[in-house]
């Protein structure tokens, strides 16, 4: 290892601005998919299907962005293990813009049929093959950047930052939904989607300048670097990667919330588009204090209480949520909203990156938490189709919907709870306690070839 005074230096500041700014363009572009699958894919992509199958048809193709994620994870995650964050930050951005415009010059299904849906999916998978790593690269990126003390704090920009992705995302199609219906279904949906044109020069420019972190740098130094990470985290971390998987069901919260509700509540109930957009914006923009609020509580107390009071919180609150939307009432709506979404939701959403990460040893980390938490959203990402297929009729039709995310939930909080707690403890700690791991588990075969 590098003596104190050749060690690189750390510069948090900078890694959280990047991790934000990354993950506000990156989550720009994949949000934006949500948003238009909720309020005019079915119209110009299935416009054949029967009255709700068309619905459920363009919640499945938000949902196969999720496929691709754990697929992503596993090749995302052996290379920035292997070869640095950096290099997966700029790979990341990159695919995710060019992605992304080209689902705004596809043509519909009026044009080219059955090839138009197809072409869909197949560009929704390159979305979430690119999303796989941008939250573990963020993550592993600032938490190797920051001080010990305040790995949370510094960790959750990286979350505010998709937060505000989510917000921009909302933002663009509340004048985009506006439009005369002909225009939205033509060429008003495109817009959002060329824009990300300008999501990959930011966002290559950004991470570019951007140094890679100490700890990697220490490893790469001393020859420490895994050869094969997938390999030594499959055979000694296993039962993180399973743990961080089922936290992550959690995210179920947030695609019925961003997709499912947001389809229910403007074609079932035909509540207005525009303010339907502004209540998550507002809850987002709300989530831009609480993520670090959270995050610096996490610091002083724990990860795991912080986490699982927002698990528990948020998925209960969605028993409030529905009924507001069937009721109508807007003001129940957004306040019910402010406080599943931008209160209670975010205290797990700001604390997960620190919480998770701090599961794996630096050896393995990006690959740990990329391929624990990709196989968690795969599964919710299909929690909106799953949803819309299992909601009932009528005014109590929400009600199977608000059972899922709770169950959901219960599981993520029970997988929070055999945890061990990691806020005070350094990452050199971390560190040793699975290379202790590692010695003891090779221990018995050492005897047994004796």
């Amino acid at each position: 290892m590098t003596t104190a005074s050749a060690a690189p230096q750390k510069t948090p500041v900078r890694a959280a601005l990047a991790s934000w700014v990354g993950s506000a363009l990156e989550y720009y572009d994949f949000f934006i998919y949500g948003t238009a699958a909720a309020l005019v894919f079915n119209k110009i992509f299935f416009p054949n299907a029967a009255p709700g199958v068309d619905i459920l048809l363009s919640m499945a193709t938000f949902g196969v962005g999720y496929v691709a994620r754990p697929i992503g994870a596993f090749f995302m995650g052996h290379w920035g293990d292997k070869f640095g964050r950096k290099n997966v930050l700029i790979g990341t951005v990159l695919l995710m813009g060019i992605s992304t415009f080209l689902v705004g010059c596809l043509p519909t299904y009026a044009q080219i049929g059955v090839w138009a849906p197809v072409l869909l999916v197949a560009l929704r998978l390159l979305q979430g093959f690119s999303a796989s790593g941008e939250q573990s690269g963020g993550t592993s990126m600032s938490l190797e950047h920051s001080p010990e003390n305040r790995r949370g704090f510094f960790t959750s920009f990286t979350l505010a930052g998709t937060q505000f992705g989510q917000v921009l995302a909302a933002a663009v199609f509340i004048p985009v939904s506006a439009l005369p219906n002909d225009q939205l279904l033509t060429w008003g949906w495109r817009v959002p989607f060329w824009i990300s044109a300008l999501v990959v020069i930011a966002g290559l420019i950004i991470r570019a300048r951007l140094t890679e972190t100490p700890v990697f740098k220490e490893e790469a130094a001393s020859n420490e670097v895994a050869k094969t990470p997938l390999a030594i985290l499959f055979r000694h971390h296993w039962k993180a990667v399973i743990r961080v998987a089922l936290c992550a069901l959690v995210s179920t919260v947030s695609t019925i919330y961003g997709v499912y509700a947001l389809a229910f509540a403007t074609s079932t109930v035909h509540l207005d588009k525009g303010i339907m957009l502004w209540v998550g914006v507002t809850t987002n923009l709300l989530s831009l204090v609480t993520i670090p609020l959270w995050a610096l509580l996490a610091d002083r107390i724990g990860r795991k209480p912080v986490f699982i009071i927002g698990v528990l919180g948020s998925g209960a609150a969605m028993f409030l949520y529905m009924p507001a939307i069937v009721s109508g009432n807007y003001a129940a709506i957004f306040g019910v909203a402010i406080l599943m979404s931008g209160i209670l939701y975010m205290a797990e959403n700001g604390i997960f990156p620190a919480f998770f990460s701090e599961m794996f040893p630096t050896k393995v980390r990006l690959s740990g938490m990329a391929i624990g938490t990709q196989v968690g959203f795969a599964i919710a990402g299909f929690a909106p189709a799953i949803t819309a297929a299992i909601a009932g009729k009528g005014a109590d039709g929400w009600v199977p919907v608000a059972w899922f995310t709770i169950i959901a939930c219960l599981i993520a909080a029970g997988a929070a709870l055999t945890a061990k707690e990691t806020a005070h403890k350094t990452l050199a700690q971390i560190d040793a306690e699975a290379e202790a791991l590692h010695a003891a588990s090779a221990a018995p075969k050492v005897a047994a070839a004796r």
